[in-house]
């Protein structure tokens, strides 16, 4: 997408996409069975990936060896801040900054993003800068399953194959060992979810997505998101 503006529904050869999260493993939680599918299918594909919190931690070495491993083939750039778990909104400013320095330095055919139904703090905040900086490119808002209950009714999915589906849940226990004591951090959970995804868009697996706007172009078979 040369002009920079929203396009294909998914990256043409080549292309870019970016990531962008609150915590490390949020990324890999929402949307890890889609960017192993999309990165495996497209070797060589950019990567700008941006988390605001758990710099200089050991949350940040789980972080860069779990998007390797997520993002197989890909050229992954991975910045992870120190803004503070839990306080966003009270670091409005660093992570607006934060995340205008993402857009300067990529244009992406696609961004995954927190989506601004999110009950925790510091996803709904992020998600609410997103369109502030990315306003004209197709965002996914990921869901990330967790005790608030905020699973809503998402408009957009990406079917796993179960080898894919199988291959999150190892990779989640794998590489954030910090998490493993949380009661929601099993295998079970993650592939209950995407069990039920899977029901909903007729397959036996799948990752779902919120989208706000849609801009279809029904004579020039383009289509177009805006951010969620």
């Amino acid at each position: 997408m040369a002009d920079g503006h929203a396009g294909e529904a998914e990256p043409p050869g080549g292309g870019a996409i970016a990531l962008l999260a609150a915590h490390c493993d949020d990324l890999a939680i929402g949307a890890g069975g889609t960017l192993l599918t999309l990165c495996t299918a497209r070797p060589g594909l950019r990567v700008d990936a941006l988390v605001l919190s758990g710099g200089g931690t050991e949350r940040e070495d789980e972080e860069h060896a779990a998007l390797a491993a997520f993002c197989p083939g890909a050229d992954l750039r991975l910045t992870v801040l120190k803004l503070p778990d839990g306080r966003l909104p009270a670091h409005w400013d660093e992570a607006k900054e934060a995340v205008e320095g993402l857009r300067a330095r990529t244009d992406p055919d696609l961004l995954f993003a927190p989506h601004p139904g999110d009950a925790h703090q510091d996803h709904r905040g992020l998600a609410k800068l997103v369109p502030t900086a990315f306003r004209d490119h197709q965002v996914l808002g990921y869901e990330i399953v967790k005790w608030d209950g905020d699973l809503g009714r998402p408009s957009v999915y990406q079917p796993l194959a179960p080898e894919v589906a199988e291959a999150k849940a190892a990779l989640l226990h794998e590489h954030y060992p910090s998490q493993r004591r949380r009661p929601w951090y099993d295998r079970e959970a993650f592939l209950g979810l995407a069990r039920i995804r899977g029901i909903e868009c007729h397959a036996r697996y799948a990752e779902a997505f919120h989208v706000s706007k849609l801009t279809l172009d029904l004579a020039g078979g383009e289509t177009r998101c805006g951010c969620c």
